[in-house]
């Protein structure tokens, strides 16, 4: 008798957020029935699949080799506020040659549930960070035939040189200089359609 009982009672082989129910009392029932009584969604943890450009993707496999923790960060679908902390573990095992991207699988543990399933959210990835670099307004980098470069103002003579310089990683609207910048030195960022080398300005 106590083990006919114990079929009397379905217990949820994982925890999770609950769908629909699939039947309603009085409905018969069996165990061969394709959708089963409800559909049970993992959410503690949950993972988010996203992809990242084939060129960069060189960078997250020597993050991975080296063993490397790398923090994910999932924004809200207008890119303004931070959903959810998590870590990359996962990564393809092939190129998608029809976008020249590869698939990655974060985790997150959700405790507050802010990550629902098959939501849409954006994701940044931290490969390295970089210290003590210098970062400037994208839109003051120039490019032309040799390069890219910045105009770079001498505070004595209120005049304008063209400087090359080398850029690192970019986010939003800043990139890094690498090279040909030093921390501290003046550069122009709006009016640069009138500029030639040598040119005389006036900082406002």
């Amino acid at each position: 008798a106590r083990l006919q009982l114990q079929y009397t009672r379905i217990v949820a082989p994982i925890s999770g957020r609950l769908g629909l129910r699939q039947v309603d009392p009085g409905n018969l029932i069996r165990s061969s029935d394709p959708n089963g009584l409800v559909v049970i969604t993992q959410v503690k943890p949950i993972s988010v699949i996203f992809t990242v450009p084939e060129a960069e993707f060189q960078a997250v496999l020597t993050g991975l080799r080296e063993r490397r923790e790398m923090p994910v960060e999932a924004w809200d679908r207008g890119d303004a506020e931070k959903l959810a902390d998590g870590v990359l573990r996962a990564v393809d095992n092939q190129i998608d040659t029809t976008t020249g991207t590869i698939k990655l699988r974060a985790t997150f543990t959700n405790d507050d549930e802010r990550l629902f399933p098959n939501q849409f959210v954006n994701v940044r990835l931290r490969v390295q960070t970089i210290r003590d670099a210098t970062v400037i307004p994208s839109a003051a980098v120039q490019r032309a035939s040799f390069g890219t470069f910045v105009y770079v103002i001498d505070p004595d003579t209120s005049t304008v040189s063209i400087r090359r310089v080398t850029l690192g990683p970019a986010q939003d609207t800043r990139v890094s200089i690498t090279e040909g910048l030093e921390p501290g030195e003046l550069i122009v960022l709006e009016g640069v359609d009138d500029l030639t080398d040598g040119a005389k300005v006036e900082v406002i």
